[in-house]
């Protein structure tokens, strides 16, 4: 059955608000302790340019919202979210680049690179993509350290996240298959975004395999959903530059299906996402994890 999208009241975007400012305390403390204090001030300079100048922390809310609906403490869940914004940020750093999506605005401000250099942005991606790994490690449970290690290299790796920029590149100039832009998402957005729900249901100790198909979904819609945002919003609106994929002549799925059709595909996502949430039986934050998909599916309403 179709799912009509319609604007909502949102027990996530509430969710959202409430832990935004614990998540954002824990980032700042994040970069300011750990291996920094030692580092030049420059580049922490420029670390914290990435990871502190506003966001929505989408992804650390629902570690810790995952956490929670097994069972389990944000606390615990902590690490695992810190470390996955920290890719986050990393690879928003590295895509705004010249060589690759050449972006001079992010959150509304200047880009790493515009702001610090191109040769500081770079280093300073390198350095929150290891500063991920060291948090997680630093968990006094070593088993659920190499579970979420394993995790997000997974996600952020070749087969994940990086080379599903690859893919995107290879792409531009073309207009991609669906299923070879989906398979793309699936890699450079999907796999992250996914993951920052696992991180939160293996920091409660809880089976994944409940959760996989959730997280598959919801990581599928977000990017729709961003291919939509960027065909119908302004710079303004977004706080980086509209209109990006078309000028880069890159593949996306209002491309393949146009806004009608992306549309459509987006009901279609966020009802397999309600099915999903109908098997998880979460202990709590059942509203939270239903309304999550309708959230994601009218961002472009």
């Amino acid at each position: 059955m179709a799912t009509t999208l319609t604007s909502t009241d949102s027990s996530f975007r509430s969710w959202l608000t409430s832990v935004g400012p614990e998540i954002n305390a824990a980032l700042a403390g994040a970069v300011a302790e750990n291996s920094l204090p030692s580092a030049p001030k420059r580049l922490r300079e420029a670390m914290a340019h990435a990871l502190l100048s506003g966001g929505k922390r989408i992804r650390p809310a629902l570690s810790l919202l995952a956490a929670e609906a097994c069972g389990s403490d944000r606390a615990r869940a902590m690490p695992g979210a810190v470390a996955c914004e920290m890719i986050h940020a990393y690879s928003l750093v590295h895509d705004d680049l010249p060589c690759m999506d050449d972006d001079t605005l992010r959150r509304g401000k200047p880009t790493t690179h515009v702001t610090f250099g191109e040769a500081t942005a770079v280093l300073a991606g390198d350095a929150l993509q290891t500063l991920a790994f060291e948090i997680l490690a630093q968990q006094s449970s070593a088993a659920l350290a190499v579970e979420q290690i394993q995790l997000l290299t997974a996600a952020s790796g070749a087969s994940g996240m990086v080379g599903g920029q690859q893919m995107d590149m290879d792409g531009e100039g073309q207009q991609l298959s669906l299923e070879a832009i989906l398979q793309m998402h699936a890699g450079k957005t999907g796999a992250l975004l996914g993951t920052s729900i696992l991180l939160g249901v293996a920091s409660a100790g809880a089976d994944l395999t409940p959760w996989r198909s959730y997280a598959a979904s919801i990581g599928r819609l977000f990017q729709i959903s961003d291919d939509v945002l960027d065909a119908t919003r302004s710079t303004a609106e977004l706080g980086k530059t509209a209109g990006k994929d078309l000028a880069a002549d890159k593949s996306t799925v209002v491309g393949a299906l146009g806004l009608d059709g992306a549309r459509a595909l987006m009901a279609e996502e966020v009802q397999n996402a309600l099915n999903a949430v109908a098997k998880m039986n979460p202990v709590q934050h059942h509203a939270e994890l239903a309304d999550l998909p309708v959230f994601l599916g009218t961002r472009h309403a």
